[in-house]
């Protein structure tokens, strides 16, 4: 390759070895043009890197955040869930009781109307269509033997009905 001087003799010499019509002033300000240009690109392409990178880490933070957060849903979910399973259990065991205690009312409700049947029945008083009774027991109307006969035999036959309650009934 040629060397060249570019001292002020060998100026025309120089531009001697350049084509017509190049100037070598425009030509080295074109370079230097280019040059800059290379600079800035480059420079640009390491800021849209880091711009690249930060928006990948910002996208993974956020997806980081979304996971954390549905993680935090389900537990809170889970734990919906299981208050309701237990709430739903409580109330299945409520009503279960109170279907016993619905039953035993009924029963107890028709066992005090047929003793209330009973007591207006022994209370009632007894015609025979003679007066047999005024002579033979004295002037009482006849009813102490039936009030006698009465609670002895009542008695005998509500002494073996058994009375269905339990002891939960009375824990309210």
């Amino acid at each position: 390759m040629a060397k060249i001087n570019l001292n002020s003799n060998n100026n025309n010499q120089f531009e001697a070895l350049l084509p017509s019509g190049f100037c070598l002033k425009s030509s080295f300000s074109l370079f230097e043009s280019a040059i800059s240009n290379l600079k800035r690109r480059k420079k640009r392409m390491i800021l849209n890197r880091e711009s690249a990178r930060r928006s990948r880490k910002r996208k993974q933070k956020h997806l980081d955040d979304l996971k954390s957060q549905l993680n935090q849903l389900r537990n809170e979910n889970n734990q919906i869930i299981s208050s309701v399973s237990i709430t739903t259990q409580h109330y299945i065991s409520v009503e279960a009781e109170n279907s016993v205690l619905r039953a035993q009312v009924a029963e107890l409700s028709h066992r005090l109307q047929s003793l209330n049947e009973m007591i207006a029945f022994m209370y009632q008083p007894v015609d025979t269509g003679c007066r047999f009774e005024d002579e033979q027991y004295g002037s009482g109307g006849g009813t102490e033997f039936v009030d006698e006969f009465m609670n002895n035999s009542l008695s005998y036959l509500y002494a073996n009905q058994p009375i269905m309650a339990s002891a939960d009934m009375i824990q309210y």
